[in-house]
């Protein structure tokens, strides 16, 4: 990340020149006068972000469906109405979106002080080529700190408690105490929110370059549940665990599942319209867990380490923090390894070679024998094909039925 910028002049020819370089000052000769540009934007540029997705947020006095759609119409993009009562419309081209809304008080700085955060709240004048900052959102931005100017702004839209944490998780910002007595106080109006709103800003928070940090703010102040939520021995205490044994893709493709396996029980999941696969991974994981804390892993018989693997081969980085200590990395190193046949389960045949070779037909014989082989395998008492063919006829010999 470059060095954030605190003089006006410098963040004004950086706005211009990130302007010029998106294409967006191909709109500028279609907004009125009083036209400002706000948000996350700007923010950026001050910290010196470049984030994937650029998204531009501008304010017209009056009409902007009406401008939208003479935009959308002159550069040929897509348009989009977001709010038609409140005039909030989208033109999307190229990588760029961008929101054009109405001004909902009769001053800038009165719109301004209604936003979510002093640091989304600095806006840039276009006509005047001017910043125009009356919350010192700058100076919040150079402390790295979450502040709001009123409590009514998290209240008039309650998914902004959750995105408190979204900017601790993507930016590691603090948050200030005023601002968390009264995430304390409000958390519960969360549930006014439509879930899909909030199953967004989760991943957000867990896909985020400082998600631990955020995550363990949100298992303090019990943001999903009861006091006594989080006594529930499948949630562990993310402090204590060291994540250093995945590497950097690993952490990037596995931590999220298991962050919010950390956050959420099933229920919440469902509730918050997760999706199958996501409610299905934490289900499995919940499983092993539970499984662990009634046997020693060292208790486990063959078909359990097997039906584990074979459950859990897709995500298995996501699950070994629920592993002691000293085998995490073991498993990690086993689990890398692709020709690794436990952690990895295959065959040596498949059902088209059993069927042709042994005169079998599809049906659970054929499946349970398919998984006795894998298993075999995998515990390294097959090394080629025609042990594979010769145990399958000795398998079939005792498990076929039989005709009388």
């Amino acid at each position: 990340m470059k060095s954030i910028l605190t003089d006006h002049t410098l963040i004004i020819n950086e706005l211009e020149t990130s302007i010029k370089f998106h294409n967006v000052n191909h709109i500028l000769g279609f907004l009125p006068k009083g036209s400002y540009l706000v948000g996350g934007y700007i923010r950026d540029i001050i910290l010196g972000r470049e984030p994937e997705k650029v998204d531009v947020d501008i304010v017209v006095p009056l009409n902007a469906i009406e401008i939208g759609k003479k935009i959308a119409d002159n550069i040929g993009s897509k348009f989009l109405i977001l709010d038609e009562k409140r005039e909030v419309v989208r033109i999307i081209f190229n990588h760029i979106s961008i929101d054009i809304a109405n001004q909902i008080s009769s001053t800038i700085e009165r719109d301004l002080t209604s936003r979510d955060f002093s640091i989304n709240s600095i806006a840039f004048l276009f006509d005047k080529k001017l910043l125009f900052d009356p919350l010192n959102g700058i100076k919040d931005l150079e402390f790295s700190l979450l502040r709001t100017y009123s409590e009514i702004n998290l209240l008039n839209d309650p998914l902004r408690i959750l995105r408190c944490f979204r900017f601790v998780s993507e930016l590691n910002f603090k948050i200030d105490l005023k601002l968390i007595d009264f995430i304390k106080k409000t958390k519960e109006k969360l549930h006014l929110v439509a879930k899909e709103r909030i199953n967004y800003e989760i991943q957000k928070i867990v896909n985020g370059e400082h998600a631990l940090e955020a995550l363990i703010l949100v298992k303090r102040f019990n943001i999903f549940g009861s006091d006594n939520f989080y006594k529930n021995s499948f949630f562990l205490d993310l402090q204590k665990i060291n994540y250093k044994e995945l590497n950097k893709i690993e952490k990037e493709k596995f931590l999220p599942i298991f962050f919010i396996a950390q956050i959420l029980d099933e229920v919440s999941l469902e509730k918050f319209k997760f999706s199958k696969s996501e409610i299905a991974k934490t289900k499995l994981l919940r499983k092993w867990h539970f499984l662990l804390i009634e046997k020693n892993i060292s208790q486990l018989t063959e078909s359990d380490r097997f039906a584990l693997h074979k459950e859990l081969e897709m995500f298995l980085p996501s699950f070994i923090f629920y592993l002691p200590q000293n085998l995490r990395l073991d498993w990690l190193n086993r689990w890398r390894d692709k020709d690794d046949k436990l952690f990895h389960p295959s065959n040596l045949l498949n059902g088209d070679i059993i069927k042709k070779n042994l005169k079998i037909k599809d049906g659970p014989i054929l499946g349970d024998l398919l998984e006795y082989l894998s298993k075999e395998l995998a515990f390294k008492r097959l090394n080629n094909f025609d042990e594979a063919i010769y145990k399958a006829k000795q398998w079939i010999e005792q498990n076929a039925p039989k005709c009388d």
